[in-house]
This record gives C-alpha cells, structure tokens and sequence, in this order.
C-alpha cells in the first residue's frame, strides 16, 4: 500500500491512477492522518496543494511520518512541507513558475535509468531558500536550484511528476514505489473482486441496486447476482433526464443473465423537482435526494442500497476528508440527503473507471455494455446550461442521438472516451428556407483519456463535425447553431456542469 496525503491539489487523484497502474494499491487519506494508520504503508506520498507552507494554519502532515523508517516523496507543496518542518527556510518566489522546464539530475535510486536532463512541468510559487540540516540537492532547474533534494529515504520533488506533460514522471514514480519502498505488485482484478466481495457482504437482509444504464451499476448489478444471489433487487428509475433509448441494452443483457430489472417511472417527479433550477450543484443534490426518496417509497424491500460509486466520484464529491475542494458533488455522494433509511453500500468504491472496466472484461460483459460511454448519474440535467424543462431535454436527446450514432456508424466511438452533446440555452440567429430563426445551440464534446481525470478534445477527420452538424440543425427543431468544444481537462473539465 502507497498512502497519499492530500494537501488540496488538483492533481492528488492522478497520483493514485498512476500508481495503481502499476499494480500497486494507493489511497488518498488527510493530510494529518494519524501515523497509526500509516505504519503499514510502503510509502508516503505528500501531494501538492494551494498553500504556502509558511501561512497560518497551513496543512501540514504530522511530524512523525519523518520519524517510521517509512520512504516519504513530497511533490511541490509536499517537498516544500518536508522542508518547512525539518528546520529549511520556504519564501514566496519572485515569480510563479508553471510550464516546462529544463530538469538536470545527479546519480540517485530515484532517479535509475532516466536521463541526465529531462523535461518536467512546473507549478507553484514559492521556492525554497535553504535546505533543513541533512539535506542534499539532487536534482535542479534554472529557476529552482532544489527541484530534487533527499535524506535518507525522504524524498522531495519540486515538480509533478504525475502529469504526463513530465517526460519520465512515470519513471520517476516506478523508481520510487518498487527500488525505494520495494513495494510489490498485489493490485489486480482478483484483488479488486475481493475488495467488492467485501462490501458487498454488508448486506445481511435484503438490498436495492440503483441501476443506471451505464458499466458501474450494470457491473454492480452481475457482482451481486455472483456474490449475495438473492438478496438484492435491481431498479431502473427513469428520471426522465436518460439519454435516448437509454439503458435499453443493459435491462436486456440482465434479462438474459436471470437479472429482472425493475423500471420505475418516475419522469415527472423529477421535473417538478428541478423546474426553475440553473445552480448544477443544486440539481446534484436535487437528484440524488428525489433517488432516495423514490426508492424508500416505492421498494420498500431493503435495507440497503447498492450503487455504482467509483473512487473518483468520492475525490471530486470531497467524501474523502481534506482541504480539497469540491469540483463537483456527484449525486450518488454529495448529492445525496443526510438523514435516509437505507444504508449505502458501494463495491466499486476503491475503484477507477478504467479498472472497473477490466473487471467487466473479467465477468465476461459484452462489449457494447461496458464499452459505452461514461455518462453522468443526474443525467441530461447537467448537460442542459441552467433550467430543464421537457422541450430542452427532447431537443438534447435527439442531437446527443445522432451525434452517438454518426461516431459508432464512422467507427470513431471506441476510439473516444467520452462523446455528448451540451443544450446551450442561447439563442442565435440563422436562416432557414428564407426564414429568419432564433434557436439554441448545440456544443459537441469529445475528449480521449485513460481515466477521465485528464483528457484532451478528440481531433475529428476533416469533414466529420460539418456532416454531424448539417445533421443535427436539419433533424433536430430548435436548433440553427453546432459548436465543437476543444477544451483540455484541466483547467475545463470534461462535462459542462
């Protein structure tokens, strides 16, 4: 086990992901976790963070991590922690430095097989002045003479080796996770299906499982036919914010595995719900609540509620206590109300898109299940720019369709890891047969990742965008205007609320 201790970066949950991707379990914990709790780990990860070190109440890991015989790597605001508490001198820079730079190392286990000067990516503004007693440099940049320093088994980097815009980060954080803290690699499908066992065996009566349409809950779904047979009962709640002929294939493909999904129609309930509302959070927190009230009133056959919420989910939601901000509360965590009679239970709570996605290859899922897709728990309200009423979501609907269908039919789709279309509540002048009209615009995304906590807008064949636009403003009535959104995660993210 690697441990991270989140200082607030933005970044935290990509350490994490590149970690795992080795093979190696890492969690994210507080910053001031109790050393207890980390006398197991292999390694201490300090992630970066907003704060200055040197500022009142600014978060700091206790002491006594420096003191376990435990290697610790601090990244950016990490290395400037490690310093700050061990007696070295942290002072705000003359000027910030983010971007790339020019990064020469000196002979170090850290540092194996990478070569003498590399590229690496930057972001912070204070720097360190003096280095604490037993320090050494081992590695600089032009503006930061400590962009690598060490003592002992305590590392600290001033750069994200995280990122891939970091030319050996991965490298870097290999070096680290098996030649400094001889971690071994234990963190693969047959662990993580133990991890959902576990939590799935909470359940000691008899359970609800939120189904959604999409792989998590589906995957949810076939875990617990495999492991509490006869214990839950499968729902699909049609919110009325579903996308077009959605979860269609998912309440088929249970159907076959013995699974009989229940439908609850309960469109407009929700609509109700969320008429005159423009805030996303409060439509988060609108859904989720309006779920939880469905399923206690309409089931009532449980005492438990399994869903599909993955580690992600958790992070961007701040379930996981720390200074990191909320990106966006998820409606199957922040979004959901404080007081409810069902407990919650989440097999796929430790896991990431892309891992869940092995373990549906694992339980033999077809494809076009687990192949589909991300697409968002609220649904099409957060994809529809301020209020939702029923007109929008059928304009919506419809664009989003032949978007979908226009990549599967010029076999772009598995190529991209996630495609929809955004209502754009602004209304723009075109021409139409001679006719003025005054009518929304549809904004297209398309974005390619490995986990969908970066990504970068998909780059189209020539001619793609005009045809599926020509398409959408003939077919679809309302709408005289198509954009494509080339937006990068980060600073965007990949939804649009």
């Amino acid at each position: 086990m690697i441990y991270i201790l989140d200082f607030g970066s933005q970044y935290t949950k990509l350490i994490a992901r590149r970690i795992r991707e080795m093979g190696v379990k890492a969690d994210i914990l507080p910053f001031n976790t109790d050393c207890r709790r980390l006398k197991k780990a292999k390694g201490i990860i300090l992630s970066g963070g907003p704060s200055s070190v040197y500022e009142k109440d600014a978060p700091l890991p206790n002491k006594c991590i420096y003191h376990l015989n435990i290697p610790v790597l601090g990244l950016c605001y990490g290395l400037q922690a490690i310093v700050h508490m061990n007696g070295g001198v942290v002072g705000k820079g003359t000027e910030r430095e983010y971007g790339p730079a020019m990064f020469k190392k000196v002979r170090d286990p850290l540092f194996y097989r990478i070569p003498d000067v590399s590229r690496v990516w930057m972001s912070h503004g204070d720097r360190v002045e003096n280095l604490p007693e037993g320090f050494v440099p081992i590695g600089s940049t032009k503006s930061s003479p400590y962009a690598a320093i060490k003592r002992g088994k305590i590392y600290g980097l001033q750069f994200h080796p995280e990122v891939s815009h970091t030319e050996f980060g991965q490298k870097i954080l290999q070096n680290f996770v098996f030649r400094i803290c001889a971690a071994e690699k234990d963190w693969d499908v047959e662990e993580q299906l133990k991890e959902a066992k576990r939590e799935l065996k909470r359940v000691k009566t008899h359970a609800i499982l939120a189904l959604s349409g999409g792989v998590d809950s589906t995957v949810c779904a076939v875990l617990a036919r495999k492991f509490i047979p006869g214990k839950f009962t499968p729902y699909l709640v049609d919110t009325g914010l579903l996308r077009k002929d959605e979860a269609k294939e998912v309440v088929e493909y249970l159907n076959t595995i013995g699974v009989k999904v229940n439908v609850i129609d309960a469109s407009d309930e929700f609509l109700r719900a969320l008429k005159g509302v423009k805030d996303p959070e409060k439509k988060r927190k609108i859904v989720g609540k309006k779920f939880i009230e469905v399923f206690e009133r309409e089931t009532g056959k449980g005492d438990y509620l399994i869903q599909g919420t993955l580690y992600p989910d958790r992070i961007e939601s701040a379930q996981i206590p720390g200074p990191s901000q909320v990106i966006k509360s998820h409606h199957n965590v922040g979004g959901l109300p404080e007081r409810m009679n069902l407990e919650v239970v989440e097999p796929l709570k430790e896991l990431f898109k892309d891992e869940v996605r092995r373990i549906a290859r694992a339980l033999k899922i077809p494809e076009r299940i687990y192949g589909r897709h991300p697409f968002p728990g609220p649904g099409l309200s957060v994809r529809i720019i301020g209020e939702v009423n029923r007109r929008r979501l059928d304009i919506l609907r419809e664009a989003d369709y032949i978007y979908i269908n226009m990549l599967r039919e010029e076999g772009l789709y598995n190529r991209i890891w996630q495609a929809f279309a955004v209502l754009v509540p602004v209304r723009t002048v075109g021409v139409m047969g001679d006719f003025r009209t005054y009518e929304y615009l549809i904004a297209l995304r398309a974005v390619v990742s490995e986990d969908g906590m970066t990504a970068e807008p998909f780059e189209f064949p020539h001619g793609f965008l005009q045809r599926v636009g020509s398409e959408i403003i003939n077919r679809v009535r309302g709408v005289n205007r198509v954009v494509y959104d080339v937006s990068s995660k980060p600073p965007s993210t990949i939804e649009w609320e």
